[in-house]
């Protein structure tokens, strides 16, 4: 056997000896990163909302969208993170990068805690309850350090995934098994990341102070760099081959160019390379991109690229917007769990969280989630997948199904979650009309369970059906942007968030009315909003259900050989 990777290099750019670079040595330092961003990540994330609420001050809704905010920016870093690495800097050089940002971003995180100067003061109980809000320049340094952070994220996400399969030889069957359980590993290592987050760090956080905890994350995060860095002779590294997004780009320009063309009636007549070693073959979706390909007396000589497009190029670009409305139908799930991070946490805030004498902090609640997904996972792999083999001959559900189940939880989890939210405000004013009002309600926060657990089995699906998706209905070449068009759609799930508060706090108080989503939640009448999200979500299940019914993937059926070529098609596995 070849000592040699064929399609990786060393460090100092020669072919990759595969018994001194790669393997699980080397992906287990990169995964070293991965689990050091989760678990800082996300202690920052579901305990964001109650510092802004209990130490700056800032009204509930308010925070809540300022959360979604920095959550959605994090995500949204991550495509131009891949963009950066896949054209520029290569992953390697992404995520050390990211992860000295990262450390710097919760260092200073951690020194914005510390100084009182930095947070308004104390809530005086003697003046009508009434706080100051943390002033502008308070406001501005952690912001700062909190995007300094997102920006250390969004490097991270998009490069260390892609890193650590580097690592392993797809043309080597023994290695190629490897890498299918370093996809199952990664997935626990950022379920495990998360789940102590939110219950360790989250609980130092509260207990101990915030300084701390994000010290820890900063540290942390320069422990897992150092180890990676020390990896850096044992990596493989692929090399890049320009950026996908140029392509996409020389499509659209070229399309706008020739918008005023007519389309051929042989398809013949379209521009195509026929030196390409792989070449996708012409469908009658979207005509309006095969503007591009189209030979016109101006397309002499060498052909620009901004002008004129092969065939296989433009239907690269098809296979992508073909994805665009399942893209658009599972935005609306992490706008549903965007929820769970802000207000389930604060309504968590004012319920009874002990157990015996000890006190849960508010956002631990999230490890219920974090628990229900781990064991969903393990559930269907180890028992629903092996029992649909048996009786069914199918290897387990799609992946559209799974995404459609995922968003009939989080209808569940909705529904839910208003029901629960009911019962305590009916708490909050039966305790106003007593003598001795409590600062805590005299109702369990373990009623909140429900919510996160069906949530949570709805992102188990959600997790396992939609990465798979985008990268195995992309065309070769275009699967980074894939990966990134599913990172997006947890970014623009929390935008939404955003918006939809924003909306409702404006109409439901207008004229004096009642404020859904009152600065103080037990004023409000969160539960509505919870009712608007499951219906919501209703509208979009159906609107998922018909795109799914409707989505093709292009099929070798009846193509053309093409003087030998090989067809680049992804696999007809997507069905509902």
């Amino acid at each position: 056997m070849n000592s040699f990777v064929p399609d990786a290099v060393d460090h100092k750019g020669n072919h990759a000896d595969r018994t001194k670079t790669g393997g699980w040595l080397s992906a287990i330092q990169i995964l070293g990163i991965e689990i050091c961003e989760r678990f800082a990540t996300m202690a920052i994330i579901v305990n964001l909302v109650t510092y802004l609420v209990g130490t700056m001050h800032l009204p509930s809704a308010s925070a809540s969208n300022f959360a979604s905010t920095s959550g959605g920016t994090a995500y949204l870093l991550s495509l131009f993170g891949g963009i950066v690495a896949d054209s520029f800097l290569g992953r390697y050089w992404m995520i050390a990068i990211a992860a000295t940002i990262h450390a710097g971003g919760t260092c200073l995180l951690a020194i914005s805690t510390s100084f009182p100067n930095l947070r308004p003061p104390p809530c005086n109980p003697t003046s009508s309850n009434k706080c100051v809000e943390a002033n502008s320049l308070q406001m501005g340094i952690f912001t700062m350090a909190l995007y300094l952070t997102n920006i250390g994220v969004g490097g991270i996400k998009s490069s260390v995934a892609g890193l650590g399969t580097d690592q392993f030889d797809q043309n080597d069957d023994k290695e190629k098994a490897q890498m299918a359980h370093f996809f199952n590993r990664f997935y626990f290592v950022i379920s495990s990341g998360t789940l102590l987050a939110v219950t360790v760090l989250v609980y130092l956080q509260d207990q101990v102070g915030r300084s701390w905890a994000y010290g820890i994350c900063s540290a942390s995060m320069t422990l897992a760099l150092l180890v990676f860095l020390l990896g850096t002779k044992r990596y493989r590294y692929k090399q890049r081959l320009g950026t996908p997004i140029v392509q996409i780009l020389q499509v659209i320009v070229a399309a706008v160019k020739k918008r005023k063309v007519a389309n051929p009636s042989n398809d013949s007549a379209l521009y195509e390379d026929l030196s390409q070693e792989s070449r996708i073959y012409h469908t009658d979706k979207f005509h309006c991109l095969d503007k591009a390909a189209i030979i016109t007396s101006k397309d002499s000589g060498i052909p620009n690229p901004w002008k004129l497009c092969t065939v296989t190029k433009v239907e690269k670009v098809k296979m992508l917007v073909k994805l665009l409305p399942i893209w658009a139908t599972t935005i609306i799930f992490w706008t549903i769990h965007t929820q769970l991070a802000g207000f389930s946490v604060q309504q968590a805030a004012t319920m009874d969280r002990s157990i015996g004498k000890f006190q849960i902090p508010p956002a631990s609640l999230y490890a219920f989630f974090v628990v229900s997904i781990m064991t969903t996972l393990a559930i269907y792999d180890r028992l629903i997948m092996p029992l649909m083999k048996k009786y069914k001959r199918s290897q387990g559900l799609t992946n559209l199904q799974k995404v459609g189940l995922g968003l009939l939880f989080s209808i569940l989890g909705m529904t839910a979650a208003a029901l629960v939210e009911k019962r305590r405000l009916s708490v909050v004013r039966a305790d106003r009309g007593t003598m001795t009002r409590s600062a805590t309600l005299p109702i369990s926060a373990f009623f909140l369970l429900p919510q996160f657990i069906l949530v949570g089995i709805g992102e188990a699906f959600i997790l396992s059906g939609e990465l798979a998706f985008f990268t195995n209905n992309a065309p070769k070449g275009m699967k980074a942007i894939a990966t990134g068009l599913y990172l997006t759609t947890t970014s623009f799930g929390m935008y939404l968030s955003t918006i939809l508060v924003t909306i409702i706090r404006n109409v439901t108080g207008r004229n004096g009315g009642h404020d859904w989503l009152s600065p103080r939640i037990n004023d409000g009448r969160l539960d509505y909003f919870y009712w608007f999200l499951a219906l919501l979500s209703l509208i979009n299940l159906g609107f998922y259900i018909v795109c799914a019914i409707r989505f093709r993937p292009n099929s070798t059926e009846n193509s053309p050989k093409m003087n030998g070529a090989v067809v680049d098609t992804p696999p007809k596995e997507e069905t509902v």
